[in-house]
């Protein structure tokens, strides 16, 4: 165990949330083509009948979100047509719905137009180093060799990421958002369902995976529920994308008991299906004990806290008005210092000017998670702290932003000075986000036995993987992985499927 859990008897008396979040999103996004699960006539460009009553599709995607969606369209576009996406929940987008850092990303056409040197080698790095250099390194340089291209990719999509920012355990802005800064949720998955309606691939929701279907070592198709009706879907390929379980407290605690009364950030689908069906189809499960909990996450709604806002700026206080430790230093170290406060929260402090460049910030403000103040004193008697100790924890923070050099904690990076005026405040502590651990995969995103033999037919993509980020998952990354990995899916099976 890692010094995070050492600490975690602090919070263990708060209530385990699968929730969707304050500022989650209704309904299903964007207006794909989404039916309910049922099974449906020969059209002859979609699905076929197939056997037990079920039909049959050259690709079955197993969830809606940022992976499978991608996975989806780069199908489509090489050249497969008959592809049928399930998803489990009445809404489509899993929890890439709620990811508001942004998508890592080096080499990029944005990062070459404003001029930040960055290299695919040194994302691969820090990747690896963030990661405690426990991540699968073919994977990890591959995600990033094919970051640049993903970028290019979504922004021919009509899905724009050009503000760039910060986040924890990167020395390069390589964080990639929508232009206006806001959480890159909320304009990837709409832009990723325009696409897939726009190319007719069907998106089915309400529809349940249950188990895969094999023929020999083969898996084959998928077997589905709908209201207490089951029946097969026949594929010539299946690929899982089907997300984390965060929300999945039993399947939490099997791997990580010291979790257990933590909140989570994950929305109430996240519960671990994918590794279930996987394991039982003969794919290897790894690292499933590194469950990340993210250090900024507001207690009462689960609402995640973009780490864009402290590479904006923003500082953590303990309940003394005290900083404590390096805000961009990785999520483990973050988090296993806050719980270490008295409490075992911290209060995330900033300024105007981090107001106004984050719109997530609104947001969580009109959700009524943000605390304010017309100056430091006046913030500090509304989070009951002192007034000049804060003031006095500020104007050091302020002194060395100009010198140039690592402050007390050594961060060295996001450091810029608060402006004097209203001050703002946001109350977070460590809550469940990210199983980094999951389906063995290769670069071909081909399920693997513990031998690292392929099983044939059975694909997988985005948090359902594991040995991507090793230990500890940096900021940004997430959405990298689901890009690049979804993207990739989606060619190699269509061009296994089209030779």
């Amino acid at each position: 165990m890692n010094s995070e859990n050492s600490a975690s008897s602090t919070v263990s008396r708060r209530r385990f949330v699968a929730g969707m979040g304050a500022l989650g999103v209704a309904g299903a996004v964007g207006g794909a083509s989404l039916v309910g699960c049922s099974p449906k006539a020969d059209d002859g460009k979609k699905g076929k009948k197939g056997g037990k009553g079920g039909e049959a599709f050259d690709i079955v995607i197993v969830g809606s979100g940022g992976a499978g969606l991608s996975a989806a369209i780069s199908a489509y576009d090489k050249g497969v047509k008959s592809i049928l996406v399930l998803e489990k929940m009445p809404m489509t987008g899993g929890n890439t719905n709620y990811s508001s850092s942004g998508m890592n990303a080096s080499e990029t056409m944005f990062q070459k137009e404003q001029g930040i040197e960055d290299s695919n080698s040194l994302f691969a790095e820090e990747t690896l180093t963030g990661g405690h250099d426990t991540g699968d390194s073919e994977l990890v340089k591959f995600m990033c060799d094919n970051s640049g291209p993903a970028i290019a990719w979504l922004n021919d999509l009509g899905i724009k990421l050009d503000s760039i920012t910060l986040t924890g355990g990167m020395s390069v802005k390589r964080c990639h958002r929508p232009t206006d800064g806001s959480a890159v949720g909320k304009t990837l998955v709409p832009g990723l369902l325009k696409a897939v309606e726009e190319r007719k691939i069907e998106v089915r929701i309400n529809c349940d995976a249950k188990e895969l279907i094999k023929d020999g070592d083969a898996v084959t198709g998928v077997k589905v529920e709908e209201k207490g009706k089951a029946y097969d879907i026949a594929a010539k390929a299946v690929i899982l994308a089907s997300g984390g379980l965060g929300a999945n407290i039993d399947m939490v605690t099997k791997y990580r008991p010291d979790l257990k009364g933590y909140v989570t950030t994950n929305q109430s689908g996240a519960t671990g299906d994918g590794y279930a069906m996987a394991e039982a189809a003969g794919a290897e499960l790894v690292q499933m004990d590194q469950i990340q909990i993210h250090p900024t996450v507001q207690q009462e709604h689960s609402q995640l806290i973009a780490e864009g806002i402290r590479g904006a700026g923003a500082i953590l206080v303990n309940s003394e008005g005290k900083r404590f430790f390096n805000e961009m230093s990785t999520r483990d170290k973050v988090s296993a210092a806050e719980l270490e406060q008295p409490g075992g929260f911290a209060w995330e402090v900033f300024d105007q000017q981090v107001y106004d460049k984050n719109k997530a910030v609104g947001n969580y403000d009109k959700a009524g998670l943000v605390v304010k103040g017309a100056s430091v004193a006046e913030l500090a008697e509304a989070i009951k702290v002192d007034a000049a100790t804060l003031k006095a924890t500020i104007d050091t923070y302020n002194a060395v932003t100009t010198d140039g050099k690592a402050d007390e904690f050594g961060r060295d990076k996001g450091l810029i000075a608060f402006a004097e005026g209203s001050m703002y405040a946001i109350k977070v502590a460590p809550g469940i986000h990210h199983e980094m651990g999951g389906i063995r995969i290769n670069v071909k995103n081909e399920a693997l036995t513990a031998s690292g033999t392929p099983i044939k037919g059975l694909y997988a993509a985005g948090e359902v993987t594991g040995g991507i980020h090793g230990n500890n998952r940096i900021g940004g990354n997430a959405i990298c992985d689901i890009e690049v990995f979804g993207k990739n899916v989606g060619e190699v099976v269509a061009t296994a499927l089209t030779k």
